[in-house]
């Protein structure tokens, strides 16, 4: 039987993965665009929309998505429904094997599966999904303002959380379930510092409360003592952390201790496989914006676009 042979096939399918389609198809590269597990990426499961530029109003994160995907097939790129279950680059050209048991090979590959934010594994988290629970402040918190809040977490990200919403939000809870935080001391210190910001220690979220309206409250439980509690706010973010959705390329790429794909060169997305290149949040473990994801899927498809044309020489 004979293979599928691509120029470039863009693995994933959210900000990165279709900006990086736009970019390659313009370049008349005809790029193959695996959607993988969760077409449209993080924003189809976020609702409104306010900080992505190019948009007057507020704009839903499902159909920001589908102009996007709409886009990228106008201007030439093909899209599939399918996932990437195991990938060969040592050779030359790139293999990469579907769950549909299918294997396409490319002369370039880019990677923009992304990451999944870690969620709390409670009924009514997934029921408030976008009506008070969130997992990015920075895209969230205008929101919320002058409103009270809360942050669940312990580590960087949730005391970074907190500051940033302190800024924002009139009240703050910052909710642990140890007595000490795993953030750095200097975060640590700034976090203290602000009268804004309420810790509640030794405690879990056991529930979210609300109505149609959204989150109206939370029910904690105490990891020392038989008790609970109910605290009045009106939106809740988690900031457990996020898992990179980089499982097929794994002992394949050069990664990081979190499992991120590590760019071998600062400012661009190359890996430490020619002509295998990595866009967006399964590489940015910092910023996680659409935006940035965007940005760094124009920057996979020129990378590709200009090795395919070294090769070609």
């Amino acid at each position: 039987m004979k293979i599928q042979k691509e120029k470039v096939i863009i693995i994933g399918s959210g900000a990165a993965g279709l900006t990086a389609a736009i970019y390659a198809a313009r370049a008349n590269l005809s790029p193959l665009v695996i959607e993988g597990i969760q077409p449209g990426g993080q924003l189809t499961i976020t609702t409104d929309v306010e900080n992505y530029p190019g948009y007057a109003d507020v704009v839903q994160g499902p159909w920001m998505m589908d102009q996007m995907r709409t886009q990228a097939i106008n201007v030439g790129a093909r899209i599939i429904n399918d996932v990437v279950i195991q990938v060969d680059f040592k050779k030359n050209e790139k293999t990469i094997v579907l769950d549909s048991a299918k294997s396409i090979t490319a002369d370039s590959i880019i990677i923009a599966t992304g990451a999944q934010a870690k969620w709390l594994g409670l009924e009514s988290e997934n029921k408030f999904n976008g009506k008070g629970v969130s997992a990015c402040a920075t895209c969230d918190g205008f929101f919320y303002r002058n409103k009270e809040v809360a942050v669940v977490g312990g580590g960087n990200t949730a005391v970074e959380e907190a500051l940033y919403l302190s800024n924002i939000c009139s009240k703050v809870f910052l909710i642990h379930r140890r007595d000490k935080l795993r953030s750095e001391k200097i975060l640590q210190d700034r976090l203290f510092s602000k009268k804004n910001i309420n810790i509640i220690w030794n405690n879990v979220v056991d529930e979210i409360l609300g109505d149609e309206n959204g989150v109206s409250s939370l029910k904690l439980t105490s990891t020392k003592k038989n008790k609970t509690e109910v605290i009045k706010v009106e939106g809740v973010f988690i900031a457990i952390g996020h898992s990179p959705s980089t499982k097929p390329f794994k002992d394949v790429l050069e990664m990081d201790n979190e499992g991120y794909i590590i760019a071998q060169k600062p400012g661009t997305t190359i890996t430490n496989i020619d002509g295998v290149f990595a866009a967006g949040d399964c590489v940015d473990k910092v910023y996680r914006q659409a935006v940035t994801a965007a940005g760094m899927g124009c920057m996979a498809a020129l990378d590709a676009e200009k090795w395919i044309q070294n090769i070609s020489l």
